[in-house]
């Protein structure tokens, strides 16, 4: 089973009111998904976002914005740029390909030498 992970991308200090204790210290995080598995490390291109008062420790979610909090929104995300997706196979998956290649290989070679001429 891949473990999956955030990373951050993109973080910014937004000065929008809070639509919970009307206080303008708000900050915005953008992430990007990764998975790491024992053969492979994936950089998915699946971005998540979460605006979040400093002041009440409230997530804010998209019902509760306003006019100004949807319009910085856009501007970030816009500025938010993920890492190019990628994937990579660890260093098990590459002995394991080898293993199977030696084993089918030599598989071949006896029964060669094991069949009549």
């Amino acid at each position: 089973m891949a473990k999956e992970e955030l990373e951050v991308i993109k973080e910014a200090d937004l000065t929008n009111n809070c639509p919970e204790c009307f206080n303008q210290d708000m900050k915005i995080t953008f992430y990007q998904r990764h998975k790491h598995g024992k053969f492979f490390h994936q950089t998915t291109d699946e971005i998540s976002y979460q605006i979040k008062c400093n002041k009440c420790d409230s997530i804010i979610y998209p019902v509760n914005w306003t006019e100004d909090i949807e319009r910085t929104f856009k501007y970030y995300q816009k500025m938010a740029t993920p890492k190019r997706t990628t994937m990579r196979f660890t260093l098990l998956f590459y002995v394991l390909m080898l293993l199977l290649i030696v084993v089918v290989g030599a598989g071949v070679y006896f029964l060669m030498q094991g069949s009549p001429k």
